[in-house]
């Protein structure tokens, strides 16, 4: 009788961790049938595919605390294969090999994997912790730093009818000169659009090699299906296109061109970028 309800306990427990509510609310919409879903629908779906991006907003707080909520449930749904990070270069795999295998991982957890200064520790802290006591692997997907400087010195032939489409280079050129508050010199434009697309050739390479199934983290417009990374692995291969999740603030218009799924956060006070990147451009230029 003991042992069954030492059973019966261990299950209840189990049962209440897959269950554990998501930590942001909000509306979460299939895209192709505009049916609304609940957090566990959606795991059910994203549980299925071998190759998985979730598209985020990189200073929204409410997007990592769902990353996490959702590496860790799905992780309950089935095995995890790997997972894959934006904000990784290949100079950091070593040293997040080395902590993967440290036990207990090193206190200075930042310093110990030279985490890039522009990635708030504060929002990746969780996850990157989160990754590195797991089995699976934790992988870098991005450029280093010296292959970005190769790129927009020399922008290498892109290969590909996907990712060479006219409609996909406007419209990234279009989302760098708004990054940059028009500020971007025109001359510049061509060789910004090259890492861009570098970087999404790069982790789309990255994804298809990495162990299923297989989950990337990165940036709105390297998730996007009609212009990120999913254009490069079908440009790349016969893959399927990885399904894409969006994460994205109440009020963005997310198409079934861009997602599969998009889960809408409450939106947040908006942040004047432009007004502190034209003071630092007018300190550049003299002005």
């Amino acid at each position: 009788m003991r042992v069954m309800v030492i059973l019966a306990v261990l299950l209840l427990s189990a049962c209440q961790h897959v269950s554990v509510p998501p930590p942001v609310s909000g509306e979460i919409r299939e895209l192709r049938s505009g049916q609304t879903l609940t957090a566990q629908e959606l795991l059910v779906r994203l549980a299925k595919p071998s190759r998985l991006i979730i598209g985020e907003q990189h200073d929204n707080r409410d997007h990592h605390q769902l990353q996490l909520w959702l590496l860790q449930a799905l992780g309950d749904q089935r095995p995890q294969g790997s997972l894959l990070l934006e904000m990784l270069t290949p100079d950091q795999q070593v040293r997040v090999d080395h902590a993967r295998h440290s036990s207990p991982l090193p206190t200075d957890l930042p310093n110990a994997l030279a985490w890039q200064p522009g990635w708030d520790w504060n929002l990746y802290g969780p996850i990157v912790g989160f990754a590195l006591t797991q089995p699976y692997p934790l992988l870098a997907a991005n450029l280093d730093t010296l292959e970005v400087r190769t790129v927009y010195g020399k922008p290498p032939t892109l290969s590909g009818s996907r990712s060479n489409a006219p409609m996909v280079k406007e419209t990234l050129l279009a989302q760098i000169s708004d990054s940059h508050c028009g500020l971007l010199p025109t001359s510049q434009m061509p060789a910004m659009l090259a890492v861009q697309q570098q970087r999404d050739r790069r982790m789309a390479g990255r994804l298809m090699a990495a162990p299923t199934p297989s989950l990337l983290f990165a940036g709105a417009y390297h998730a996007r299906k009609d212009v990120g990374v999913p254009i490069h692995v079908q440009d790349l291969s016969e893959h399927e296109a990885p399904t894409v999740l969006m994460l994205a603030e109440q009020g963005a218009e997310i198409t079934p061109a861009m997602a599969d799924y998009v889960w809408y956060t409450p939106a947040t006070p908006p942040q004047d970028y432009c007004a502190q990147m034209r003071r630092q451009f007018g300190k550049q230029s003299g002005q």
